[in-house]
């Protein structure tokens, strides 16, 4: 569920190269010293890639398109494994799953680390999460604590009553608006929203509507262009300009209201006024026990908060809109996996028995998962030196996992860049990490712990969707008119959010 496009730094956000060189002069007048920042390690066999400018390195030629779109066309000319400049910051792109194997698999202990960014040190609370931990001990027993308390089949199922609940008002709230337009992507957040802040915080959380927002708020923040995310030397900046203080001051209001839900917690616990555990409670259970090897403190339980609502809220919410524009643009492909959920669906309501025989829907979610999954995988940093594809990559490289690309592969799929669910009748590639054709979630040691819990929202979600409702376009608008074009900020979402009309089958009970 971890998704880089709300995480990481921007490749090439909405800025230009007007503001570049700004930055360049800036950075030139404050100081002089700086010579590392031409970085020309030419002595090894380094991948190929295209020439850089001093001080810029390559960021020039990230503008334009979004990153994974700019890198894949990169990739194309300089090859799948391609080395870029960016500022301080060595980075090699990796674009085929052959080489995805390599990073992720055969060299997945090399490559284990995350970099530091600004969001893992001021949201994250200094990387205490699991998503942007360092690769060590802490890191292994959250990492076991996760798959084994967290988000194990048997957890996750326990959690399908609130799933079910929150499909059930989203599906109310859209049949009050049957007939007219309704923006779909607010309703998927609200929805996805709703069913991890249940989950992971519980109905105690009084603030919960005021958690989304200052999170998401901080978020933008830090994830816009900032120059230190390219030139790490110049972290001074962002003390000197202000920004820094801004971030610590959203974040104390945030670590307020995560305060607030561990006490509310802490009390429930000693008073015996819990029935259902959510993960909060999981966590200050296994906290409060004592029995690991790294004992993990209040800090540790926020940051892993933080992953969960993070993580869980954008790539579900992302899939679900994605998979509605693909099939609203593909009116034959809508008919038939209705087709398919009505014959399935037994009664009036849909049944998690159900949708494990809507295979054709299924395939519907994969193929969504391919073309518009989170395109760039969470960066690694290379732990040590290492030879990939008989190139070297230094210590310390950042390596980032071009998943679109891999999913887009001409090699690997025909009529790639087509929205084609039949492409899986006979094929057995999966999302769980062992192809990398397919890396909506990663893979390796690193792979998102929280699989099952996010597809299983998607999937319940759409197939009410699609049971309960028709689908129009407003304003007379044609299947292939529908604008699919990609955003270039904070997420991989459609540009022009997903307007829709729905058109309700039944009346759905109250």
């Amino acid at each position: 569920m971890h998704s880089i496009e709300a995480l990481e730094p921007k490749l090439m956000d909405p800025f230009t190269i007007f503001s570049l060189i700004s930055y360049s002069i800036i950075f030139l007048t404050v100081t002089i010293s700086f010579w590392g920042l031409l970085n020309f390690t030419t002595s090894k066999n380094l991948p190929p890639g295209p020439p850089k400018l001093p001080i810029l390195g390559n960021i020039h030629q990230l503008k334009g398109a979004a990153p994974h779109r700019v890198l894949r066309t990169l990739a194309r000319k300089y090859g799948p494994i391609m080395y870029l400049q960016l500022g301080q910051v060595p980075t090699v792109v990796i674009s085929t799953p052959r080489l995805a194997q390599e990073i992720l698999k055969t060299n997945d202990a090399v490559f284990a680390d995350r970099p530091t960014t600004i969001a893992s040190q001021i949201l994250f609370y200094k990387a205490q999460d699991i998503a942007w931990a360092p690769y060590g001990n802490y890191w292994r027993e959250m990492r076991k604590i996760c798959t084994l308390e967290l988000l194990s089949v048997k957890r996750v199922r326990s959690y399908n009553f609130i799933r079910d609940e929150e499909v059930a008002r989203m599906c109310r709230c859209l049949e009050s608006s049957a007939g007219r337009p309704v923006m779909l992507r607010d309703i998927l957040v609200q929805m996805v929203n709703d069913v991890i802040c249940r989950a992971t915080v519980g109905d105690v959380c009084k603030d919960r509507s005021t958690l989304i927002d200052v999170l998401f708020d901080i978020m933008r923040a830090v994830v816009a262009f900032n120059m230190t995310s390219y030139y790490p030397s110049l972290q001074f900046f962002n003390v000197i300009s202000g920004k820094k203080a801004k971030w610590l001051k959203r974040q104390k209001q945030l670590d307020d209201i995560l305060e607030d839900i561990l006490d509310e917690h802490r009390n429930n616990r000693s008073s015996g006024a819990h029935d259902q555990e959510d993960l909060v409670d999981v966590l200050l259970r296994i906290k409060e026990n004592g029995d690991l090897d790294q004992p993990i403190t209040y800090d540790n339980v926020k940051g892993i908060i933080l992953d969960m609502i993070i993580g869980g809220t954008s790539t579900s919410s992302m899939t679900l809109e994605w998979a509605m524009a693909e099939l609203m643009r593909k009116p034959e492909i809508m008919k038939k996996v209705q087709a398919e959920v009505r014959l399935v669906a037994k009664g009036d309501t849909i049944v998690e028995d159900d949708i494990q025989n809507m295979h054709y829907m299924k395939m519907v979610v994969k193929e969504t998962f391919r073309l518009h999954g989170p395109p760039i995988l969470v960066p690694r940093v290379s732990r040590e030196p290492c030879t990939v594809d008989g190139f070297y990559i230094p210590l310390k490289t950042r390596i980032l996992v071009n998943a679109w690309a891999c999913g887009t592969d001409p090699d690997s799929w025909e009529d790639a860049d087509s929205f084609v669910p039949e492409r899986f009748e006979t094929s057995s590639i999966n999302y769980l990490g062992s192809d990398f054709q397919l890396l909506p979630f990663g893979g390796g040691r690193r792979i998102c712990p929280g699989i099952s819990f996010g597809v299983g929202i998607i999937e319940n979600a759409l197939a009410n969707l699609l049971f309960h409702f028709d689908w129009e376009l407003p304003n007379g608008l044609k299947p292939h008119e529908l604008d699919l074009t990609e955003a270039t900020v904070l997420s991989n979402l459609p540009k022009h959010p997903l307007e829709v009309v729905p058109v309700a089958m039944q009346s759905l009970q109250k």
